[in-house]
């Protein structure tokens, strides 16, 4: 079967559903699968909104799940507002390999977000109407496809990015000092990684592309957009199991974060920090050489 032909077929099932359950009064489809040319493939998930007249017979009994399939694993958000109505998230993974990521409304959720006069961010990304009963969407404006594209930051949300990450450091070399390896590696990865370099790599590209590239969660599809000595530069920071392999990754984050954020400082008219880098770099020194029975800092 062709990949077109499934994700119809799954488009039909839904509705189908739908149209069958009278408490089901609209379903909306989100995220890349309703995106013109979006790039999808085997494995893409579904982001459907399903607008129900009660949300909680749904989040209290997990059974209507297995209308689509053999459930394999679940997550279930929490119920929580949002425009002041309560709403919650069900994310699917069936055995045959859809997985289908519910959020469920009630009608006077899509009511509001129908009314105003903007788009929420994950409408204007894309969306796509499969079932409307009520007319509920009719309110909608068309998406721009401009939803979750970064803004060009301002001067003192790039600088605080360049603190961040040395500050982010401070508690790698801490915990590498102490070889307390698991937190090293959380910091390293998630704070040094993940919230520092890969926003500061998405500018980069943003700049490349006139502030118009959607990135994926995570750092989805960096690898197609960022160039390629950048690419093998960050391969680099994805340290092995020891010590001194952390110790090298963490240098190697620094190293390319700097490089980046010079360029990104450049083409933006921002002056690189460097006298911040030069005194945090000597301290993150510092506590590499510190002898490891020392009892003080010196």
């Amino acid at each position: 079967m062709r990949h077109a032909d499934q994700v119809q077929q799954t488009f039909d099932r839904l509705v189908e559903w739908g149209q069958a359950r009278d408490e089901v009064r609209a379903i909306v489809l989100t995220s890349t699968l309703a995106i013109p040319n979006g790039q999808v493939d085997a494995l893409s998930d579904y982001d459907p909104i399903v607008v129900v007249t009660d949300i909680h017979p749904f989040f209290e009994s997990r059974a209507w799940l297995g209308d689509f399939g053999s459930v394999l694993a679940v997550y279930r958000d929490p119920i929580q507002l949002y425009y002041g109505e309560e709403c919650f998230g069900s994310v699917t993974q069936y055995e045959d390999g859809l997985k289908i990521d519910f959020t469920l409304w009630p009608v006077a959720l899509m009511q509001k977000v129908a009314a105003e006069p903007q788009l929420p961010e994950e409408f204007d990304a894309g969306y796509r109407v499969l079932l409307d009963k009520d007319g509920l969407t009719r309110g909608l404006n068309p998406p721009t496809y401009q939803g979750y594209i970064p803004q060009k930051p301002t001067e003192g949300e790039y600088l605080e990015r360049v603190e961040l990450l040395f500050h982010n450091a401070t508690y790698v070399v801490k915990y590498l000092w102490r070889d307390d390896l698991v937190a090293a590696k959380h910091v390293l990865e998630t704070g040094m990684r993940q919230e520092d370099l890969l926003p500061m790599l998405v500018w980069r590209i943003e700049i490349d592309h006139d502030w118009s590239w959607k990135p994926g969660p995570y750092g989805r599809g960096l690898k197609r957009r960022l160039r390629p000595d950048l690419w093998a530069q960050l391969e680099k920071t994805y340290a092995g199991p020891g010590l001194e392999e952390s110790w090298t990754a963490m240098w190697q984050t620094i190293d390319l974060f700097r490089q980046v954020a010079i360029e990104v400082g450049d083409k933006l008219g921002y002056a690189y920090p460097h006298d911040f880098d030069k005194r945090a770099t000597a301290y993150l020194r510092r506590v590499e050489n510190l002898d490891r029975d020392a009892e003080v800092f010196a």
